[in-house]
C-alpha cells in the first residue's frame, strides 16, 4: 500500500478558505499531550504516522490523511502511537 500524500499547500488554501490557519507539528514517537482545551475549535489533519486522541469519553484512532475537528471547549489528550515520527497539521479559526 502506498503512504498517503498530503499536499500541504492545497491544504493551507483550503483550511484558508474554511477560516482556518495551518501550521505543521511534527511529534517524536510516544509523545503525549494530555488534557489541553482550548477556546476555540481546532481542527488538525494527520499527515503522517499514527496517533491517537481522547476526547469526549472517546479515543479517535488516526492514520494519515484523516482529518479531526475539535470543538472548543472540548478536553483532550493526543498520542503519537507509532514507532516514528507523528507530523500533523493543526489550525484555529483565523480573524
Amino acid at each position: 500500500m502506498q503512504p498517503t500524500k498530503i499536499d500541504l499547500a492545497a491544504t493551507r488554501s483550503e483550511w484558508a478558505s474554511r477560516g482556518y490557519s495551518c501550521e505543521l507539528w511534527i511529534d517524536p514517537p510516544d509523545q503525549v499531550w494530555k488534557d489541553f482545551e482550548h477556546d476555540v475549535d481546532e481542527l488538525i489533519l494527520l499527515v503522517e504516522g499514527n496517533c491517537q486522541i481522547e476526547l469526549d469519553g472517546r479515543v479517535v484512532r488516526m492514520s494519515a490523511g484523516d482529518e479531526l475537528m475539535i470543538p472548543a471547549g472540548t478536553r483532550h489528550t493526543v498520542r503519537n502511537c507509532g514507532d516514528g515520527p507523528a507530523r500533523w497539521l493543526h489550525g484555529y479559526p483565523q480573524g
